[in-house]
């Protein structure tokens, strides 16, 4: 793994704007997935449930980590993205597909399915092919591009698996075989939420925990990560395959190398935090959740996990546990890397070239500290609501309002990072949704 004395080269990113888009982008489906989940707790319309957690996962954590994988694997390898023109793009792609998928869920429109399932398909494809052909550049690979690599893998096997799904709705593909629709979209969920988000996140983990913490890795977290490079995407294969042919003592073994290596990764955070060398920050503050959201999902999940492990309702943990691991994990360290990607690509295109002249504010100045810590608060309010709700009947109204509470933390998030850009940025907040598309491959592909 590469150390913090080494540089890495800003100057290889793309241009702000195309980040920014995507993270633009991906908080509106955010909001708009909230509204649904708010109006639909007592009454669902059609597919509601489906549709929201799409609008979530594949839309917010997505379309997110579309956008940082795009703006820092070039930085952090030191070679130019392949194609600034393909970057733009993507993210469009799928928020039109998102668009398309929800409206047939709601509206049981089924037919639209396909125009829909090709969109999404298209921009992941086009992600994926844009940021594998800048990491083939950037052999040999450390430990975080290792896990890039891997979920990029995870994200073309999901797009498959969703597309056999859509298809399967108007022109049943399962029946009469031994693999069922049931088994293909529990392997698809797990593929999608454990193969490419989490993935993703434990090796953006490695790079950023030791940046933000100051804390140099050790022998410990060396050997944590070689291990977990290893355990964790058998253990997602195995989990995913034993659901796909309804296999369970395949899936058991995904279980306990899944949760493990979960719990290990949510651990080898916490003690990064404690070693820090750093005043603690928004976004430590959030990793901390994260650590403690790792751990706690593996605890409550492994019971029920090893008890059935193809059970479709339990695809991403018990009742309980879900919703810790949606908002306490990801979505926790989404927000956490938007406290960081946005101020940091508006400071270096505000303030950089000042330095030196003019005083400059810190990157951490940028945005409100006490909205930060407003989302904070809220955000976590409504997981332990949706948690215990998973556990107990709370009632139509505390469920509601668990609901509600998420739903504000993601606009007092969106309100600061809009204020952001307002307050410091140079392009205006309609610039961003309207990144230009002529550049094409980057010089040195």
């Amino acid at each position: 793994m590469r150390t913090l004395t080494q540089d890495v080269d800003t100057e290889k990113g793309p241009p702000v704007a195309i980040t920014l888009h995507h993270v633009a982008l991906a908080v509106l489906v955010a909001l708009a997935g909230q509204i649904l989940a708010a109006a639909t707790v007592d009454t669902p319309i059609g597919l509601s449930g489906i549709a929201h957690t799409h609008l979530f996962l594949a839309g917010f954590v997505g379309v997110t980590i579309m956008g940082a994988m795009t703006q820092f694997v070039p930085v952090w390898s030191g070679v130019g993205l392949y194609s600034q023109r393909l970057s733009a793009v993507e993210a469009w792609l799928v928020v039109a597909g998102l668009i398309g998928f929800v409206a047939s869920m709601l509206t049981a429109e089924l037919t639209m399915l396909h125009v829909a399932g090709t969109l999404l398909v298209a921009g992941i494809w086009v992600f994926v092919y844009n940021i594998a052909r800048t990491l083939w550049r950037a052999r040999p690979l450390d430990i975080t591009e290792w896990h890039f690599a891997i979920a990029l893998l995870a994200f073309f096997v999901l797009t498959i698996l969703g597309y056999l799904l859509s298809l399967d709705y108007t022109q049943p593909l399962f029946v009469d075989r031994a693999i069922t629709r049931t088994g293909v979209a529990s392997a698809h969920v797990t593929v999608a939420v454990f193969g490419a988000f989490l993935t993703t996140v434990i090796g953006a983990l490695y790079q950023l925990g030791e940046m933000f913490t100051q804390a140099d890795d050790d022998r410990l977290d060396r050997l944590v990560q070689r291990g977990e490079l290893v355990a964790y995407p058998f253990g997602v294969a195995a989990l995913a395959l034993g659901r796909l042919l309804s296999q369970a003592t395949v899936a058991r073994i995904g279980v306990v190398f899944v949760t493990g290596s979960i719990a290990i990764v949510g651990l080898y955070l916490a003690r990064k935090l404690f070693r820090a060398r750093t005043e603690i920050s928004t976004v430590l503050r959030r990793y901390a959740v994260v650590a403690v959201a790792m751990v706690t999902w593996a605890g409550l999940t492994l019971p029920a996990w090893l008890a059935e492990p193809t059970n479709r309702l339990t695809v991403l943990g018990t009742p309980a546990s879900e919703p810790v691991l949606l908002v306490g994990v990801l979505g926790f360290v989404v927000i956490g890397t938007l406290y960081h990607i946005v101020p940091f690509l508006v400071w270096l295109e505000t303030y950089s070239d000042r330095i030196g002249y003019e005083p400059v504010p810190m990157v951490e100045d940028l945005y409100d500290s006490r909205l930060a810590g407003a989302d904070l608060v809220v955000l976590l309010a409504g997981v332990l609501v949706q948690a215990v709700s998973g556990v107990i009947d709370v009632g139509s109204t505390i469920e509601l309002a668990g609901v509600v509470a998420i739903g504000a933390g993601f606009v007092i998030v969106a309100l600061n990072l809009a204020l952001t850009v307002r307050h410091h940025g140079p392009h205006s907040l309609s610039g961003l949704l309207l990144p230009s598309l002529s550049a094409g491959p980057a010089e040195d592909a």
